[in-house]
């Protein structure tokens, strides 16, 4: 789930912020940015956009604002379901700590050596996690979900990136702000996370692993509660949510995907470390709108995979994006993600 972007939960957000956009979204008492340029041939709900720097591309947005912030400024109900994937932890996504990856000097970012001849993705060390860290972890989310429980219409899914170290926290932190557990996708990809020896006792216990190498990523299934005496079929009547989308074959969706990793052409349109690839991200979008119309949300969008992968199935997406460098990275990724060939 790397992401990226949001408010980073190192505290409990305010229950209220200010309306001025700063240089990356909100707030520091910058002035306010001009008007955005209109849609072309179209129209959209003004509060999406409301003073937000934004972007159309197709029939999407891109929007640059703190994704707390900006949800509490939405009405109740106006979202059809969610997929994303939010930043793990407290710090990987930081400054400091970006500068530090970039600069190969590691920080909260493992960078693990070549291998091969090939050099491998670096990963954020969540096992540095304190006790604390963790309890803030809980209350951030616990905060995000209460806004996007809100947000969402009665029935509106989250489909939502994870890692294997925190989804029992982060799950846990999710039905505690109001939505309800329905299961976990498990995509099944071979990762360079885990399987190494024990640090600095390497040859000491050469036949042992810390961890077990890493094969999957689990993908929480969540959703907003019906309304009392209404069942699936009421709420695919009256707001089009509530269930999953069949494949395109007419089979149920399945809680296993296999997935590549991330190609290296994705990479470097995306622009981002923990970009998701478009063979997963798509089939994600396509089951999050039980009857193919409404509007998907990505509150954590980094580069924008969410948003390209709807935009290449012809589907509304709002992606938010908290980092000047994401969301300018995102806006010209999306189109080109959207056009690779061979996915739809």
């Amino acid at each position: 789930m790397p992401s990226k972007n949001q408010t980073p939960p190192n505290g409990r957000p305010a229950r209220r912020a200010p309306r001025a956009a700063d240089p990356a979204a909100r707030g520091n008492g910058a002035p306010r940015i001009p008007a955005p340029t209109p849609r072309p041939g179209g129209s959209v709900a003004p509060y999406f956009t409301d003073g937000y720097r934004h972007t159309f591309v197709g029939e999407s947005l891109l929007v640059h604002a703190d994704c707390m912030a900006w949800m509490r400024g939405l009405p109740s109900s106006c979202v059809h379901g969610v997929v994303t994937d939010p930043p793990y932890g407290l710090k990987e996504y930081d400054v400091d700590q970006l500068q530090k990856m970039e600069g190969g000097n590691g920080g909260i970012w493992r960078l693990p050596p070549s291998f091969d001849g090939s050099s491998r993705q670096p990963l954020p060390r969540f096992t540095a996690l304190n006790v604390g860290e963790r309890e803030r972890i809980s209350e951030f989310f616990t905060e995000w979900a209460r806004e996007t429980e809100r947000v969402l219409k009665p029935g509106g899914h989250v489909l939502i990136a994870c890692n294997p170290f925190l989804c029992q926290l982060v799950y846990a932190a999710l039905v505690a702000g109001g939505l309800e557990f329905r299961g976990q996708i498990v995509r099944v990809v071979r990762t360079f996370r885990g399987g190494d020896r024990p640090k600095g006792a390497e040859s000491e216990f050469p036949d042992v692993c810390s961890l077990p190498r890493g094969c999957h990523e689990p993908w929480g299934i969540l959703r907003k509660a019906l309304p009392p005496g209404r069942t699936v079929a009421d709420c695919l009547k009256d707001h089009g949510t509530g269930a999953l989308r069949r494949s395109r074959s007419g089979s149920p969706f399945l809680d296993v995907i296999p997935s590549r990793r991330t190609s290296l052409e994705e990479r470097r349109v995306g622009g981002h470390p923990s970009l998701k690839p478009q063979e997963l991200m798509r089939q994600l979008v396509w089951a999050v709108l039980p009857l193919g119309r409404g509007v998907i949300l990505d509150p954590f969008t980094g580069a924008g995979s969410t948003v390209a992968a709807a935009t290449a199935l012809g589907l509304h997406c709002i992606g938010v994006e908290r980092r000047a460098k994401f969301f300018q990275a995102a806006t010209a990724a999306v189109p080109k993600l959207a056009d690779l060939p061979g996915l739809r």
